[in-house]
């Protein structure tokens, strides 16, 4: 059977290849992002972060993120999520970060859902300026900001990119 709706098994992007997360990779993909910021500052554990990346979810749709045969990041998105898609997680090695991945990543999920969604989501630790100035450079916007929802040390902000309008 033949899957009609979005987020398939593979893609290629600009740069990198997406597959779906396989079992074998939620360790080495946890303990990548265990020690990145903003999972290292915010304490997850490598457990912790294996946990999520395993756990049974049909809405929430895993990705390792691919650059040539190695693992260079993973994307987790979240749909249907507030008439939308919501990029839940997304972390690219540090030697992968600014050479456009994570632009290649925000085109496919908009692209993904554009036909059936009206809003691209993602939360930000208030601490994460660099993500932060990525996102609205890629033409979200700031909602609100969730007091300690994640730390009691750190803030989480809200961002939206609007890309239809209810009719």
């Amino acid at each position: 059977m033949m899957n009609q709706g979005p987020f398939h098994d593979e893609y290629c992007l600009s740069g990198c290849r997406l597959v779906r997360l396989r079992a074998e990779d939620a360790r080495p993909v946890a303990s990548m992002l265990a020690g990145m910021s903003p999972w290292l500052d915010l304490g997850y554990s490598a457990m912790q972060l294996e946990h999520y990346l395993s756990a049974h979810d049909p809405s929430l749709h895993r990705y390792t993120v691919m650059v040539d045969a190695l693992i260079a990041g993973v994307v987790a998105v979240r749909y249907p999520w507030l008439r939308g898609s919501y990029l839940e997680l997304i972390g690219l090695c540090p030697d992968q970060q600014g050479r456009g991945l994570g632009t290649a990543i925000l085109y496919w999920m908009e692209r993904e859902t554009e036909t059936l969604a009206m809003n691209c989501w993602v939360l930000v630790s208030s601490f994460n300026d660099s993500a932060r100035r990525f996102y609205l450079r890629q033409g979200f916007r700031e909602i609100t900001t969730l007091e300690a929802l994640v730390s009691r040390h750190s803030n989480e902000l809200l961002l939206r990119k609007v890309l239809r309008l209810p009719a």
